[in-house]
């Protein structure tokens, strides 16, 4: 019952954090930022999201500039599920670099 609960907070979450982000980086031409994962506590108070940057060079900036400026996409995340919970998790933010990862080893099986 609980990992049900924790799935579809998780999902929302997601979804509404891509939406925060692609607001926000609207302004910045050429930078894509993806919401690939978040994984959320089993008591609902730490949010871990994985983020995908492209191009992944600016990776390490934009998510130097989120972590300055946690407190107001977590704020905005408030505004925007004040409805769905009563406490709005503490956000963590990484960078996912799957897809780097994949692009390695495509780039050396094709060697």
């Amino acid at each position: 019952m609980q990992e049900t609960r924790q799935a579809r907070i998780s999902r929302l979450l997601q979804k509404e954090l891509a939406a925060i982000f692609q607001s926000q980086t609207r302004m910045m031409h050429g930078v894509l930022v993806s919401v690939t994962r978040v994984k959320i506590s089993p008591d609902l108070s730490i949010c871990t999201a994985y983020l995908s940057v492209f191009p992944s060079e600016k990776g390490e900036e934009l998510l130097e500039n989120i972590r300055a400026n946690e407190k107001s996409v977590r704020y905005e995340l408030g505004t925007r599920v004040r409805n769905q919970l009563r406490i709005i998790p503490e956000l963590r933010f990484f960078i996912d670099d799957s897809l780097d990862y994949l692009e390695r080893i495509d780039d050396l099986l094709k060697k």
